[in-house]
This record gives structure tokens, C-alpha cells and sequence, in this order.
């Protein structure tokens, strides 16, 4: 009777542990995709609550009702409407009545029926979320709703308006300028800065010693924490120069240091992709090194610096920690109209009124997500955009 071969006399090649590696193979396959899935699934909730949440801050409750333009609305702005309506309609927009009949004389002795704001809690109540409406004041809403005098129309405010204590009134119009102004003082310190200094380390620095320091300087400056840089701009741009508080010449200043590691590493890492060939070709033509990084170098290595810096700047627009440090977390009802004014920006925005305790501001801080994710979405697509615009095939 023959002997049955095992496997290993069979195939001499054959390994007993590759049926262990082939299965801690497969277990390693499930685990990256059931991480896959996690992270997709919760970024997608994530994004659901969000819209969900704040969608509706983008409509806002009015009420279809008589306002009086007369002297005595001017005296007591709370008489330009009825009585019974006081207690639904915002009360920042009555004390705006006085200004109304100023800007716009002929209203002047009329009673003229008008979309009024509404209040808060009206608002909620008409969005069917949680409220806190007097009996009375819910059956005057009832009766508008029925009459068609009560809707929820575009709100405008939230573009418009700057932050405000009543929350109907409350807008992010402020803070949208205010990170505009600080992420233009930003790009104008940083970009320059960034991109010459790379272009020094890379392409002109003898490797000794002071260029080693000054490497693992940058590198480590891109890793620490945010809100160090916030305490420097604090000590330097506020302390020891003077500059004015909260506004977006200092935001911007401390932003720029924080960002500038991270435009340096990704413009050195573009200006070394590109090939020795191309250096030692214009060497060879007789041109300087001056020559043959500016006009040959540069422009290869350009989609790759801008990539690199758009998403820098994308970072920076997202930090709270330093810009908190430096004041732009103060109360700014009206948008700054330069750059040393006091403002502030989206992030501290959003952590100004995610604390506040009316339930109105819940949705409003969504929207203001919603919006700063829109923002940083638009900077990372226009970063792949330059990317391939631009990218030259060698």
C-alpha cells in the first residue's frame, strides 16, 4: 500500500504558515474597509445633522401686519404697531420704525401693512420646533397663519447683519468680512515669505549646520499647537508693537505665522520635484542660477506651491485657538471696514453662538458650518484646480 504524500513532499516550495498569512491577509482587507465604511458613514451623518440642523436658519418667520409712521412712533417706537402684536413681533425691528420714517420721509402720517420680522420663539414655533410661546400670543400666530399673513421667507439678515444679542437679528455678515480681511493680510505676509524662503533653502542654501537649524525649526513649527501661536502674536503684535486689538491687521499677522511653516514645507517639496535636467539644461545655455530658477524652476514648480498654500490658507481660516488669544472673539455687530478694526471671523462666530443659550441659535450655528465648510470646500476645489490647470507633463 503507498504512503500519501503531505503537501510538503508534494510541493517542496510549500510554506505550512501561508495559510495563516493568506488569513491575516483577508482579516487585514475587512478591517481598512470596515474602517472605510465607519468613516464614510460618519462623516455622512455628520454632514446630514448638519444640514439638518441648519437648513432652516435660512428661512426666518414674518408677520403681515399695520405699522403707523407717525411722531408718536418716533417718541415710542412701540406704538407703531398694535398692542396684541408686541409680544410677536421682533422688537429690534420696531426700534428700527424711527429710522425707517428717516430714511424714507414720505411714510410719514401712514398706517401701511408690512411684513414685519417676527419674533424668536414665533419662529421656532412656525418651524415646529421647541418654543416658548404664550398661549395668547400662540393663538395671534394661528390666526395670521390662517389668514396667510404668517410665512417663512428667505432670511436675508444672515447676510446682511452682524452678530446681534436678539437672535432673529443676528447675522454673519460680519464675520464673513472679518475672515476675509484676516485671511488677505495673511496671504499677503505669508505667501511671499514662504515661497522666497523655500526657494533660498532649496535652490541657493549650502547644507551646513545654520540651514540644518533652521529645517528642523520649520518642521517643527508645522506640529505645534495652534493656540502657541496665538499667545506670540499676543506678546509680539499686541504687547510689543502696539497694533489694535481684535482686529483683522493682528488676526492676520498671527495666522501668517502659523501658516508660513506649512507653505514653506509644500513649496520646497514642489520646487524639488522638479528634475535636475531642466537646471542642468539652462546651465548648460549659459544661464545664471538666478535665471534658471526664476524662469525655468518657478513656473514648473507653481501648481504645486499654490496647491500647498490654498490649503494652508484653508487651515488657517478654520482656527479658533490663536484668533481667540488676540480678541477676535468680541461681540462686532457691524462689519469692519478695515483692517485695523475691531471683527471677527467665522470660527469664533460659530464658538460665540453655539454658547448662547436661545434655542434659535442652534440652527444658526449650523448655518454658519454649513457656510465655512462651503468656504473650504471652494478652497480646496480651486487647489486642484490650479493643480492641473497648470501642471506641466516632463
Amino acid at each position: 500500500m503507498r504512503r500519501k504524500k503531505n503537501k510538503k513532499e508534494e510541493n517542496p516550495f510549500y510554506d505550512p504558515s501561508l495559510k495563516n498569512r493568506h488569513k491575516s491577509s483577508r482579516r487585514f482587507k475587512l478591517f481598512t474597509l470596515a474602517s472605510l465604511v465607519f468613516s464614510i458613514a460618519f462623516l455622512a451623518f455628520f454632514l446630514t445633522d448638519i444640514v439638518t440642523k441648519g437648513s432652516p436658519a435660512f428661512k426666518q418667520a414674518y408677520l403681515l401686519v399695520d405699522v403707523t409712521y407717525n411722531e408718536t412712533s418716533i417718541k415710542n417706537y412701540r406704538k407703531s404697531i398694535d398692542r396684541k402684536y408686541t409680544g410677536v413681533v421682533s422688537r429690534a425691528w420696531i426700534r428700527e420704525v424711527p429710522n425707517m420714517i428717516e430714511k424714507d420721509p414720505s411714510l410719514m402720517g401712514k398706517t401701511v401693512s408690512t411684513w414685519v420680522l417676527a419674533d424668536d420663539q414665533v419662529d421656532q414655533y412656525l418651524k415646529g420646533h421647541y418654543y416658548k410661546l404664550k398661549r395668547k400670543d400662540r393663538i395671534i400666530v394661528d390666526d395670521l397663519k390662517a389668514e396667510n399673513k404668517a410665512q417663512l421667507q428667505f432670511n436675508k439678515l444672515f447676510f446682511e447683519n452682524g452678530d446681534s444679542k436678539t437672535p432673529e437679528y443676528a447675522g454673519f455678515k460680519s464675520a464673513i468680512i472679518g475672515s476675509v480681511l484676516t485671511l488677505l493680510i495673511t496671504m499677503l505676509v505669508a505667501f511671499p515669505i514662504g515661497v522666497m524662503t523655500a526657494i533660498y533653502l532649496e535652490e541657493f542654501a549650502e547644507d551646513n549646520k545654520f540651514t540644518q537649524i533652521i529645517e528642523v525649526n520649520i518642521n517643527n513649527l508645522a506640529a505645534i499647537p495652534s493656540i502657541l501661536f496665538g499667545l506670540l502674536g499676543l506678546a509680539i503684535f499686541i504687547s510689543l508693537f502696539g497694533l489694535p486689538r481684535s482686529s483683522p491687521l493682528v488676526g492676520g499677522l498671527t495666522l501668517a505665522l502659523m501658516t508660513l511653516p506649512i507653505i514653506i514645507v509644500s513649496a520646497r517639496a514642489a520646487l524639488r520635484s522638479v528634475p535636475d535636467s531642466i537646471r542642468q539644461a539652462g546651465y548648460g545655455l549659459g544661464l545664471t542660477k538666478i535665471q534658471v530658477t526664476r524662469d525655468h524652476v518657478l513656473p514648473l514648480a507653481f501648481p504645486g506651491i499654490m496647491t500647498g498654500s490654498i490649503i494652508g490658507l484653508a487651515q488657517a481660516m478654520g482656527e479658533t485657538a490663536p484668533l481667540i488669544i488676540v480678541g477676535m472673539i468680541a461681540f462686532i455687530p457691524d462689519a469692519p471696514s478695515s483692517v485695523t478694526q475691531a471683527a471677527t471671523v467665522m470660527p469664533a462666530q460659530i464658538f460665540t453662538w453655539a454658547g448662547m443659550p436661545e434655542r434659535m441659535y442652534i440652527e444658526k450655528t449650523a448655518a454658519g458650518i454649513i457656510v465655512l465648510l462651503s468656504v473650504l470646500i471652494s478652497l480646496n476645489t480651486l487647489a486642484i484646480y490650479l493643480r492641473k490647470k497648470f501642471e506641466v507633463k516632463w
